[in-house]
């Protein structure tokens, strides 16, 4: 099996045991739904909520390897927990509290793989929100991607409104305009262009 899907696997079959509410998102994702390209880590958010972060990081200190001497004190700190499967691939766990990030987990579906195995994943949608969010130039190239992929079957109303409020957070309101042109790019509609039309 490959390194970065082992390495996924072990961490879900993990999450499953504690009955944990979790989601794979970033590049694994991005292979479920957008054009695939290779990615060297594991992405996962965890619901854990704000106050209860404690016990799902000590418990997953005692199962994997921290990538920092202060692994905990900086999850705690900055809400990502940096670990490394057993086979040595980095997993990074987002400590999941705000209403985004708990509906991208219960939206949440198994991506069926080979050899009888299936991982968690966050929605299409859900990934395009993420990614832009984040905004980097790399993630832009994923968003396109996905477009590309999955084009007018993706529910763009949802995807407005959880962006909405999250990028008036960052401050970047922007960002929405950027991604209706990348849509216009990719030559899907959205409601927007619809409407306007």
């Amino acid at each position: 099996m490959n390194p970065v899907l082992a390495a996924a696997d072990e961490l879900q079959r993990f999450c499953t045991r504690e009955n944990w509410s979790y989601c794979f998102i970033g590049g694994l994702a991005v292979q479920r739904w957008g054009e695939p390209r290779n990615t060297r880590d594991a992405d996962l958010t965890l619901v854990t909520g704000f106050g209860g972060e404690e016990p799902f990081v000590d418990k997953l200190l005692s199962a994997f390897q921290g990538r920092r001497s202060d692994a905990k004190s900086f999850a705690m700190q900055y809400r990502v927990l940096l670990l490394e499967a057993a086979n040595g691939t980095p997993l990074d766990i987002a400590l999941g509290a705000m209403p985004f990030e708990k509906n991208s987990v219960q939206r949440s579906s198994l991506w069926q793989l080979p050899e009888n195995t299936s991982l968690r994943t966050c929605s299409a949608e859900d990934l395009i929100v993420h990614k832009v969010f984040a905004g980097r130039e790399r993630d832009w190239l994923d968003v396109e991607g996905v477009l590309l992929v999955q084009g007018s079957g993706l529910d763009f109303r949802q995807i407005r409104e959880e962006l909405e409020p999250l990028l008036a957070l960052k401050d970047s309101p922007e960002s929405l305009e950027k991604f209706r042109q990348l849509c216009q790019k990719c030559g899907v509609l959205t409601p927007e262009d619809t409407e306007r039309g």
